[in-house]
């Protein structure tokens, strides 16, 4: 089980205090950098990576990610760090240093809950108090509390309105500015935020400012008509761009649209087909800044301090392990093109009997699906896999790109994790298993020659360009997968669901990775989808995906997987859906309660779906692909 990571928020001592734990994985996807956490009494940011300390980071070496990552970020950026990851025996040590990811309480504005006072942090109105046994008690109160006659001071909370841009600016509200509609004659100013009634509309919830008696309705923040101006403040750097031109909206503390993930991932291919060079890229994180042989001696000496190279160390001696090195650096085991992180992938799983294997990786082919020989090519079983994700940057408001596409997205829109170029970005890592599934090429290119199939791209054409063109991403046209990668994902999507019902793995334990290409496109076709557990912890390798692969079970499911996606509980409706021509999604006949998976499992957003590919719908029957 992978260690929790901690969050600590910084207060005006300059120390550093506990405040609660996140996974590694949840700062890729969930909670990042910029990102808000709901904490039991608060509302914390997480800072930059200026802020961190790579000090108790552990380095992620995965080549092939830095290198796609460089391409778009720059050739500063050589390494992945895990976030900081504060052991079990540390935390029992009450003189441990303060480890974790630095947060700071966001927004700045608390609301008294009894006396309803709304104020800044800065203001003095409001303390901090801390438990140092109990770290989730920690929590702001308001001492000078009129109603709380003499007792126990209440509680002040975080407010939950907040001011976002397309451009991934976030602010605090403009409260002054708000109640007293642009013109600001009370500084300093006595707010109040009070709730009438039990609903929480923002109709029903009224600031008033008790200097002026100025007083306004929260439903008037929503206005369209009626945006506010962005101040350009990027909180997680402490940073203020001036001259945004994106307005401004109101959205509310924990909405799902205040930020998206933009990250990138990469699964770990070994290059080396020796035991010395598989040994050298298993440790590379920890041989690759040797500088010459004697250093390399050096390390042998200390065998103590690095129990994982005692069989490299003991097996060969200081030039061939510093000749190895030299290989490694030069590249000579064939250097893969960064621009393309899947097609690398694509040869080694479409060839199994030629991979190699190490400690991470690990290939078996076995005959197709029964039933299905026609359709697909022999299966794959990858026993051992591991994936490593690193974080881009984030955005706000709108998610402008396909989560497996941030290398090919130019749209200026990605919000910065730093204030200068990055040297290195957060990770994550996971080992698991899967299944890897290739369609005939023959069948496909067949399908995709009928007229209706035709026809249908063209719709799902349509409804790309009216999705970006609403994002203002140009050119329109730009990046459209294809009729062939909704088949691909459909399948997966349907396969997926099926699997879980009988592997063990929760829903969001199984993650699809797609591999789709026209004949005529650089570096030739592609059609493949690779199903595989990508959990942090022991769950990922119970072995229960692969005993799926076998070519009975599998079929078995597939045909289950097929049957189910004939009739949807949410029919007709789910099936007479055509891809939206006014760009508020990409899909076609799918929904919740049939195609959609988690949004940590999905590489496109579960964008591109359409059951009717697959099998005949009460709507469509002349476009599915298994007859």
């Amino acid at each position: 089980m992978t260690s929790a990571l901690r969050a600590y928020i910084p207060i005006e001592d300059d120390t550093m205090n506990e405040l609660g734990e996140l996974r590694p994985s949840q700062l890729i996807y969930t909670f990042g950098i910029g990102s808000l956490i709901d904490l039991p009494n608060m509302s914390a940011l997480v800072m930059g990576l200026d802020d961190w300390d790579t000090r108790y980071c552990k380095e992620i070496e995965e080549d092939r990610l830095v290198v796609a990552i460089r391409k778009r970020l720059g050739a500063q950026m050589n390494r992945l760090y895990l976030p900081p990851i504060k052991l079990d025996s540390m935390a029992r040590d009450p003189a441990a240093p303060a480890i974790g990811v630095p947060v700071a309480p966001f927004p700045r504005w608390l609301r008294c809950a009894l006396c309803d006072t709304l104020a800044t942090i800065e203001s003095g109105v409001f303390k901090l108090v801390q438990d140092p046994y109990r770290p989730d008690r920690t929590q702001y109160v308001h001492q000078g509390c009129l109603k709380s006659q003499g007792g126990k001071p209440p509680a002040a909370h975080s407010v939950r309105f907040l001011s976002a841009c397309r451009e991934g600016h976030l602010t605090d509200f403009p409260w002054l500015d708000f109640v007293h509609k642009g013109n600001v004659p009370c500084r300093p100013a006595t707010l109040s935020l009070r709730e009438f009634g039990a609903s929480g509309d923002a109709s029903d919830i009224i600031v008033k400012c008790h200097t002026c008696e100025s007083e306004r309705r929260m439903a008037d923040a929503f206005d369209p008509d009626a945006p506010f101006s962005c101040s350009g403040h990027h909180p997680h750097l402490r940073l203020v761009e001036h001259g945004c031109k994106e307005p401004a909206r109101t959205i509310l503390l924990g909405a799902s649209n205040s930020w998206f993930s933009i990250s990138l991932s990469a699964l770990s291919i070994p290059r080396a087909t020796d035991k010395l060079g598989k040994f050298v890229e298993e440790q590379w994180a920890e041989l690759k800044d040797t500088e010459d042989i004697d250093e390399v001696r050096l390390l042998r000496k200390k065998l103590h301090k690095f129990q994982s190279l005692i069989p490299l160390f003991s097996e060969y001696g200081d030039a061939e392990i510093w000749n190895e090195i030299g290989n490694k650096r030069a590249g000579n085991r064939g250097k893969l093109p960064p621009e393309d992180l899947k097609f690398p992938e694509w040869q080694v799983l479409s060839n199994p009997d030629a991979a190699a294997e190490n400690r991470d990786f690990k290939l078996k082919r076995v005959a197709p699906p029964k039933g299905f020989e026609a359709y697909f090519e022999d299966t794959v079983l990858v026993e051992r896999i591991r994936e490593v994700r690193a974080l881009l940057g984030f955005t706000r408001i709108e998610s402008n790109a396909d989560f497996a596409e941030a290398t090919v997205v130019n749209d200026g829109r990605l919000t910065k994790l730093c204030r200068e170029s990055p040297r290195w970005l957060p990770a994550s890592e996971v080992r698991g298993e899967g299944i890897f599934l290739r369609i005939r090429e023959e069948v496909l290119l067949a399908w995709q020659g009928k007229p209706e199939v035709q026809q249908l791209q063209h719709e799902f054409l349509e409804s790309h360009k009216a999705w970006r063109k609403l994002r203002k991403l140009e050119p329109v046209q730009d990046n459209f997968p294809g009729i062939r990668l909704v088949l691909l994902h459909s399948l997966a999507h349907a396969l997926m669901r099926q699997i879980v019902l009988d592997c063990g793995y929760t829903a969001a334990s199984v993650r699809e990775r797609l591999y789709s290409r026209l004949p005529g496109e650089e570096g030739g076709s592609m059609a493949g989808i690779l199903l595989y557990t990508a959990a942090p912890d022991s769950e990922g390798t119970l072995g229960g995906l692969v005993e799926l692969g076998d070519p009975l079970t599998l079929g078995r499911h597939l045909q289950q997987a097929l049957e189910s996606m004939r009739l949807c509980a949410s029919d007709p409706l789910c099936s007479d859906h055509r891809p939206d021509a006014l760009g508020r999604g990409i899909q076609g006949a799918c929904c919740h309660a049939c195609q959609f998976a988690p949004e940590t499992s999905c590489e496109r957003g579960n964008r591109y779906l359409d059951r009717s590919v697959l099998v005949d719908t009460f709507s469509s029957g002349v476009t599915a692909f298994f007859g």
